[in-house]
């Protein structure tokens, strides 16, 4: 059944250049839509522009990549006082914002692919490309919609044209579950005529495992808490009555299961792989997944080609960077030690940890020796011994191997707040994962960059948990949880956890091994947790202290924000006052 609502009116064409003068315009520049879908070489470029509105994602700092979310976490801290993720952490976002304006620019996306989905039938070229460029634009619409969906919940589902004739005042916000629903029948519609894999030109096109990872992830969403039977949302309802929010549904959980499992068994039988560098060393094959191109984990990209600047936010200033992409202690802390034993519990009134006795952690004193892998050199920390080799391929932390120097984040250290501008290393910590280790900024040396949007780990964690939720622990989820901690060298689950200890255990997993890549937001949300993991204070290291590297002055905790988590509010975003003011018929997401 269609569904045909507006939301903006925007003319998207594929055109070339606007900087001629008009007089001097080429016969391809003058296209209306008729025109464009004549040749299949315009039609092409048309899907191009599709494309377009996959959102960038890497740079956190700038509100066009459309990631807010990885400094909205309690993952990060960007020291860039423009970032939006400041105005989130502080409470101090509204419905007035325009930027990043998630909003629009997914519309944008949805009326672009419906454009093309309505006129490339008109097309003339071989039936059986029509039909795998109906599935990709099928599938982008999808995914757009997903993506409004994991930030408002309910929504208008545009499937359709929207005309100049047609009545702006029929926009309404489908229920929930209507939107998940429209989500899993769009990919399983677009998966039937696609590829599993596509040719190295044609890196980042959608496949059939893209669509199928979608599935799985929207499903999983629908299943979780704040989508769910959410209280909070109970009495939610349009200016009609409509509940836009669904009774509690546990077999949901059944359903998402089942769809990763698909994906999973899909791909695999299709020659997709967990990614494992040539030697299998942990920290290697952890760090490469994110640096080798076209490997066989990744499922759905969105190319970046040289990104200078995020190569710049993610170093140290001594390296011509700008040191604002910085981990907070609690992420710091979240990494197990190789013995798989978490060094943190928990944390006093004060801030202090309550460190476990059983993980062989301490906070005084230094190494005497270098890891003879070399994970971590002679001299550092003791803080950060021995710990999960996925800690030493997404943290750089004072004293630590970088670029042939060791960092130093010291006050008056080469990579110190002293030598540093406006923008400055504010924890003690920088990310390094996804940062390209052989870059070279003061000579413009760059590699190609990507944004993994959807790859095989992540559907490992999505089938643990959802089959957990709807048999327990059974075996399948020590497997696929195993698996992901073998490739990263830990050591397995322990045997006989309950239902819950095993939920803990697999929200865990997600944080470290999908750490930075915009998920840890959407956890927190959709397993509502909001209030305990984003509204308290978030620390760092003394950064105003220490001479040395073994300075103890340096290794305090202090705090570097108080946050700000106001339930039910910030569950969801707001939907755009503009929007309400030009219908309002669009209600308004609570607490907004």
């Amino acid at each position: 059944m269609k569904r045909i609502y507006i939301i903006s009116l925007i003319l998207v064409f594929s055109t070339i250049s606007c900087s001629k003068n008009f007089l001097e315009k080429g016969p391809d520049e003058e296209l209306d839509v008729e025109t464009v879908f004549q040749e299949r070489k315009y039609a092409e470029q048309f899907l191009s522009s599709v494309y377009h509105n996959v959102p960038t994602m890497l740079e956190f700092s700038r509100w066009e990549t459309r990631n807010p979310y990885t400094g909205a976490s309690d993952e990060l801290e960007i020291t860039w006082t423009g970032a939006y993720s400041h105005l989130m952490n502080s409470g101090a976002w509204s419905s007035a914002d325009f930027e990043p304006d998630l909003w629009g620019f997914m519309y944008e996306g949805i009326r672009k692919a419906n454009l093309f989905l309505n006129h490339i039938g008109e097309t003339l070229m071989k039936e059986s490309d029509k039909e795998k460029w109906i599935a990709e634009a099928t599938f982008l619409r999808a995914f757009y919609h997903f993506i409004l969906f994991q930030l408002y919940g309910s929504i208008p589902i545009v499937d359709d044209l929207i005309n100049l004739n047609d009545d702006f005042l029929t926009i309404r916000r489908q229920p929930v579950n209507e939107v998940v629903n429209f989500i899993v029948s769009e990919c399983d519609r677009a998966a039937d005529a696609l590829e599993w894999k596509v040719s190295a030109d044609r890196y980042g096109r959608v496949t059939k495992a893209a669509a199928l990872a979608l599935k799985s992830r929207a499903l999983l969403y629908g299943a979780s808490p704040l989508f769910n039977g959410d209280p909070a949302y109970s009495n939610v309802t349009d200016t009609e009555g409509v509940r836009l929010f669904p009774e509690k549904d546990n077999s949901m959980w059944k359903k998402a299961a089942e769809a990763a499992k698909s994906c999973i068994d899909g791909v695999e039988a299709n020659g997709y792989e967990l990614y494992f560098s040539s030697d299998r060393d942990p920290l290697k094959s952890y760090q490469d997944l994110f640096l080798v191109r076209n490997n066989n984990e990744v499922l759905f990209i969105r190319n970046q080609g040289v990104n200078e600047h995020f190569e710049r936010c993610a170093n140290p200033t001594g390296f011509g960077g700008y040191s604002i992409y910085c981990p907070t202690q609690e992420m710091v802390d979240a990494y197990e030690m190789r013995n798989g034993e978490r060094p943190i519990t928990g944390y006093n009134a004060d801030g202090n940890p309550i460190i476990n006795p059983a993980a062989g952690y301490t906070e005084t004193g230094f190494a005497s020796t270098a890891d003879p892998n070399g994970y971590w050199p002679s001299g550092v920390s003791n803080m950060y011994v021995d710990r999960d080799p996925r800690f030493y391929a997404s943290i750089t932390y004072n004293g630590a191997e970088w670029k042939g120097r060791r960092t130093e984040f010291w006050y008056s250290g080469i990579d110190g707040r002293e030598r540093a501008g406006s923008d400055y290393n504010i924890s003690g910590y920088l990310m390094r994962k996804m940062v390209n280790p052989t870059s070279n900024i003061p000579e413009g040396r760059f590699g190609l960059n990507t944004w993994i949007h959807f790859r095989l780990g992540e559907q490992y964690l999505n089938y643990a948990e959802a089959l957990n939720e709807a048999e327990g622990p059974v075996t399948d989820v020590y497997k696929y949880v195993n698996a992901i901690r073998t490739r990263a060298g830990m050591p397995d689950l322990p045997s006989n956890l309950s239902q819950s200890e095993m939920r803990d255990r697999i929200r865990h997993e997600r944080r470290i091994e999908l750490a930075f890549e915009a998920h840890r937001y959407f956890d927190t949300r959709r397993w509502k947790i909001g209030e305990e993991a984003m509204g308290r204070t978030i620390h760092g290291m003394d950064i105003q202290e220490g001479s040395f590297l073994q300075d103890e002055s340096f290794y305090q905790r202090v705090p570097i924000e108080k946050r700000v988590f106001n339930a039910p509010k910030h569950y969801l975003w707001p939907l755009q006052a503009g929007e309400i003011e030009r219908n309002p018929f669009l209600v308004q997401n609570a607490g907004w």
